[in-house]
């Protein structure tokens, strides 16, 4: 194994990364290490000389073999990175870390309120299992660059199955577990899979998804179908038949199999295809490079998240999404930390004090969360009856991303958890952090309200219009990033390179187009508004609707708001907001409507136009915490909206349907259908 510790040999690197050879990635507290300087020379350095910078970051991981050459930029706007090195993103979440004798360290806390179980796995047992899955692929054919579709809830064997597929080269899509039938099949038929690994079930609060039917469905409709199913039968669950000659238990593959060592792969040789939420017809496949990302998100858990060898960090989200490949997975074990894994609800399971209950088992040190499970838990426990039951004090800071955080939900985390609350902003595309505010830098950890932090290294953001001039500070516009685009961000859409040029670099040319709206201000700080698309155009004036959700969700009796436009005769667009009001309310819904109205037009004005709003049961929300803000404005245009199966409860949209009716939308519209 290449020693790459002989790349590091500056003051900057060393303080700031502790490369890896020999120990986990480390955090150096030192403030006069981590000072503002630190990071523009380290922001200037990377874009100025990011041959040299990223040089230094690739360090933090071990090679193979190392790079030819840091950058090829010749292609714009594709970027290769690492060209030539090899490596193993296997290698670097397991062995090294045995092989430095951390073997019987804790990988995964694997905690699930729906089984009533907890289950701590070790460095050691995560290789001896991984090994020996990789090794029953290989005897089903698997060889370097074949896909391999996972199918599986939030268990460590949906881990332990990423880890097998890359340890042998291979290339993994993990789909979403519960999708439908439909939306899965889409994904089998694009990514074309010689193997799928699958559970038989998932388990909601109230009911038991049978994964098995679902995938069954599924391979009815597909014209291409894998070699195999290796289905894992989950404990004290019914277990589901198997199709003769194709499907293969888990436990069989396991006993028949010799534990395989891994593969090396080519820097940009692909680590796995990621389809973004929301598309079914055309799936939009992420392909994200090895080298880059491994290397790149090793070096975030301590440069971003300030997380140290022995600290327990916990990811609330789900491996159907972005968040959960990057920082369930690949970060915190390339880190050499301790991940958790939380099979569960923030307040269903059974109660909205479990996320304190979790902190305080586990003694989390760091949380990364989306704003929409804080928003759940303080409407839920709005006086923390079930959460002042634990003690959080080992919590050091809460990282949210994933949806714009509204000021109310900000400082009332802050206050409960007694810690730092981190907005920072990113994307499936980029797979990590596009701004955010840097514990390794020593950033202030009380950045401006409402900002999602500074420019992470790599990232030229910049504010244009339309026309792709350059905004003013503080002016509305489209957020887009020069290229090249740094280490770790995607390479290209699978099977689909005309598609991922024209989406995300011919609208601006030079440039990565985020399609996210935003503002820089005089220090640098970059606020996202909401999605472009999420911005209403009410007679002319352009207006976020995360910035009318803030004042909404200031309202002391709102615990849930959603903001999207609606057609008006004269305006064009007017914004129209449905809510959910908090537990033990006294108030009716007249008086709430009177007093938001007021409260826009005393904090946006009157040039907002609001004075639709209505109180419903619930909100549409994905499982990684998004509005689904289209479906409801295309609703209240009466237009038929298709619900995706990512959606949490597809029936609050009878609700919402009878909610908007009476306000004089969604007259003709058809009733929703889930796809």
């Amino acid at each position: 194994m290449y020693n790459s510790t002989n790349l590091v040999n500056n003051n900057y690197v060393e303080n700031t990364m502790v490369p890896n050879q020999n120990k986990s990635l480390q955090v150096n507290h030192n403030e006069n290490n981590y000072s503002t300087k630190n990071y523009e020379e380290a922001y200037r350095r990377s874009l100025e000389d990011p041959e040299g910078f990223w040089a230094e970051v690739g360090s933090v991981v071990d090679w193979y073999k190392p790079w030819d050459k840091v950058l090829d930029n010749s292609a714009q706007p594709l970027t290769d990175w690492f060209i030539g090195g090899q490596i193993n993103a296997c290698y670097n979440a397991i062995d090294r870390h045995i092989k430095n004798g951390k073997g019987k360290k804790i990988a995964l806390i694997h905690d699930s309120p729906v089984t009533k179980s907890v289950k701590n796995i070790t460095y050691d047992d995560l290789y001896e299992k991984v090994s020996l899955l990789a090794g029953a692929l290989v005897n089903l054919g698997v060889v370097k660059g074949d896909r391999i579709l996972i199918y599986m809830p939030l268990i460590p064997e949906a881990i332990i199955a990423m880890l097998a597929v890359v340890r042998i080269g291979a290339v993994h899509s993990v789909v979403f577990g519960g999708f439908a039938a439909r939306e899965l099949s889409a994904r089998i038929n694009h990514a074309t899979p010689k193997i799928i690994i699958a559970a038989n079930c998932g388990i909601e609060p109230n009911k038991i998804v049978r994964y098995k039917d679902i995938l069954n469905s599924a391979l009815d409709r597909v014209t291409e179908k894998p070699k195999n199913c290796i289905i894992f039968q989950r404990p004290n669950m019914e277990p589901s038949l198997l199709t003769p000659g194709v499907d293969i238990l888990w436990s069989d593959a396991l006993s028949t199999a010799k534990p395989h060592p891994c593969v090396p792969v080519e820097a940009n040789h692909p680590l796995y295809i990621l389809y973004t939420s929301g598309t079914t017809d055309k799936p939009k496949g992420i392909v994200r490079p090895t080298g880059g990302h491994i290397a790149t998100l090793c070096w975030t858990m301590s440069c971003i998240y300030g997380m140290k060898g022995d600290d327990v960090w916990w990811t609330a989200s789900d491996m159907g999404w972005v968040v959960g490949h990057s920082y369930i997975c690949y970060g915190p074990l390339c880190a050499g930390l301790t991940s958790v894994m939380y099979e569960g609800k923030p307040d269903r399971t059974p109660d909205p004090g479990q996320y304190f209950r979790v902190i305080q088992d586990h003694k989390v040190n760091g949380l990364f969360t989306a704003p929409t499970a804080l928003r759940v838990i303080k409407r839920e426990d709005p006086v923390l009856e079930f959460g002042s039951k634990y003690s959080t004090k080992s919590l050091r800071t809460l990282f949210v991303a994933g949806e714009h955080c509204d000021h109310e939900t900000l400082i009332w985390a802050g206050k409960t958890l007694k810690v730092p609350v981190l907005n920072h902003w990113w994307q499936t595309e980029t797979g990590h952090s596009i701004t955010a505010t840097c514990l390794g830098f020593g950033h202030n950890l009380n950045p401006p309200m409402f900002s999602a932090g500074l420019p992470f290294p790599g990232y030229d953001v910049r504010i244009l219009k339309e026309d792709g001039s350059p905004c003013q500070l503080l002016e509305l516009g489209r957020i887009v990033v020069k290229l090249p685009l740094p280490p770790g961000v995607m390479s290209c859409l699978y099977n689909a390179p005309e598609r991922f040029i024209n989406t995300y670099f011919n609208n601006y040319i030079g440039y990565y187009d985020t399609m996210d709206a935003g503002y820089a201000d005089e220090n640098g700080y970059i606020y996202v508004t909401a999605r472009d698309d999420d911005v209403i155009n009410v007679a002319g004036h352009r207006l976020s609707t995360s910035a009318l959700e803030d004042v909404i969700l200031s309202h002391p009796d709102i615990g849930d708001a959603a903001v999207f436009g609606v057609p008006e005769i004269t305006k064009g667009e007017i914004p129209l907001c449905l809510y959910i009001k908090n537990k033990n309310c006294s108030k009716n819904e007249e008086e709430i409507n009177n007093e938001i109205v007021q409260n826009v037009r005393d904090l946006i004005g009157p040039i907002a136009s609001f004075h639709l709003c209505a109180s419903v049961q619930g909100l549409p929300r994905t499982r990684s915490g998004k509005t689904a803000r289209k479906s409801l404005a295309n609703l209240a245009s009466g237009k038929k909206v298709m619900i995706s199966s990512t959606i949490e409860d597809p029936l609050v949209y009878m609700n919402i349907k009878q909610v908007l009716q009476n306000l004089g939308y969604a007259k003709n519209a058809p009733d929703p259908e889930i796809e």
